[in-house]
């Protein structure tokens, strides 16, 4: 990411501007930051998710979204764009908006110019969300997933999964072997996946 510096740019401004924009921004209160292109292992891993997440939601209210819709937080005056979103909600789900309020998963692909924001600021922002239940980190250069879950006295705990273990992602009540998550990542790739 980088940062468009030293001037202030309205929500509405910026959703305009997204609208028509050829690249993707981010938007954090009143900074855009341009995004950058992902690489192949973070773009199967996140494609990997959406098949499962899609699959085992196929019968569910919920929908699946890839990394070009926003989730706007708005208690934190914030729109990211996460590699995957899971949201349940009727007023998600029935609206046509170019975003989402009421994500209960986001998952981030880590990227090593994005990992720290990801899993600090941005990490802050997305538990000023209402409907958020689950955060998850994933390493794209070794297996490692960390998964953030809000527990039910309001902390968020972390659970981190490594090669061989089952992923269970709590939000959406899915286990899934982690090789199935890297499954084709070059130089990651499981015989047992």
């Amino acid at each position: 990411m980088t940062i468009s510096k030293n001037f202030y740019i309205s929500r509405e401004d910026y959703l305009e501007g997204e609208r028509v924009s050829p690249i993707k921004h981010e938007y954090r209160r009143g900074q855009v930051y341009a995004m950058v292109g992902a690489k192949k292992p973070h773009i199967i891993i996140a494609g990997n998710l959406v098949t499962l997440f899609n699959n085992h939601l196929e019968d569910s209210p919920c929908i699946v979204l890839s990394s070009d819709i926003k989730v706007r937080l708005e208690s934190a005056d914030c729109y990211y764009y996460p590699d995957v979103a899971v949201t349940c909600d009727e007023r998600d789900t029935n609206s046509t908006d170019d975003f989402i309020l009421y994500p209960i998963l986001v998952v981030e692909v880590l990227s090593p110019s994005t990992a720290a924001f990801d899993r600090g600021e941005k990490f802050a922002d997305y538990q000023t969300s209402p409907s958020l239940r689950e955060y998850v980190l994933i390493n794209q250069s070794q297996m490692s997933v960390e998964c953030f879950r809000l527990s039910d006295s309001g902390d968020w705990v972390s659970q981190v999964y490594r090669q061989g273990d089952e992923v269970y992602f709590a939000s959406i009540g899915i286990r899934c072997d982690i090789a199935s998550i890297y499954r084709k990542v070059p130089g990651l790739q499981n015989a047992d996946a």
